[in-house]
């Protein structure tokens, strides 16, 4: 498996990785001159160790890259783990409408998945709301959406430049595709962030996809990052 689908029309992909668990190992004990080409329980053991006491310089020489389609709100908080991330091995690589103006898609959460505010924090979600109170804020979305798209092609058509054409879209929405490369230490971390409770939701299930691919690739290192 390679690619998981997300929400109504994203998915995340995994393009390509290099390593596997045996990689950390090797780069533990090359301080021994000492190299592995099968994991055994002893390396095994070791991973566990290094993970425990965060010895993370090994889970840095592992990477995964992804292909991440996702709405802008989810991209935005993403990217976050990349500026502010203290790990080495992170990129990141978004299409931009300044180069291409193909047709725009929009995340449209269901009248069912709309939430309300929260009782005792100033961001996440709380309970779903009442079906009417969904159904409308679908409609007005929808409505939203119809305009922005409406206006965006009139302005292209009309000879505005396509850097400027994209104000008329609604931002939040707007699915962006992006490349992710990034070390195992980042990815798990990355996981171990937003997999939480309070995390946002749509966000949640992108990390989720994200941790499904990675354990194939990494199931002894990254089962032993993550917080149980």
């Amino acid at each position: 498996m390679t690619k998981i689908n997300v929400l109504d029309k994203g998915y995340v992909r995994l393009v390509d990785c290099m390593g596997d668990d045996t990689t950390i190992v090797n780069a533990a004990r090359v301080s021994y001159d000492k190299q592995t080409d099968e994991l055994s329980d002893k390396d095994k053991r070791l991973i566990k160790f290094l993970a425990t006491h965060e010895h993370t310089s090994p889970f840095r020489h592992a990477t995964l890259q992804f292909e991440v389609y996702a709405p802008l709100m989810v991209a935005r908080q993403w990217w976050k783990y990349v500026v502010g991330s203290n790990h080495t091995m992170e990129a990141w690589n978004e299409s931009s409408r300044r180069y291409v103006t193909e047709e725009p898609e929009f995340y449209v959460p269901g009248s069912k998945s709309w939430r309300s505010a929260p009782n005792n924090s100033k961001q996440g979600s709380g309970k779903p709301v009442d079906d009417d109170l969904g159904m409308d804020a679908l409609h007005r979305l929808m409505d939203t959406v119809f305009r922005g798209e409406q206006n965006y092609r009139w302005a292209l058509e009309n000879g505005i430049c396509a850097e400027q054409a994209r104000l008329f879209l609604p931002a939040y929405g707007m699915y962006v595709r992006w490349y992710w490369t990034a070390s195992l230490q980042s990815v798990a971390h990355f996981i171990n962030q937003r997999v939480e409770s309070d995390a946002q939701k749509e966000i949640q299930e992108y990390a989720h996809a994200v941790k499904e691919l990675a354990l194939e690739k990494f199931p002894v290192s990254l089962s032993e990052l993550i917080k149980p």
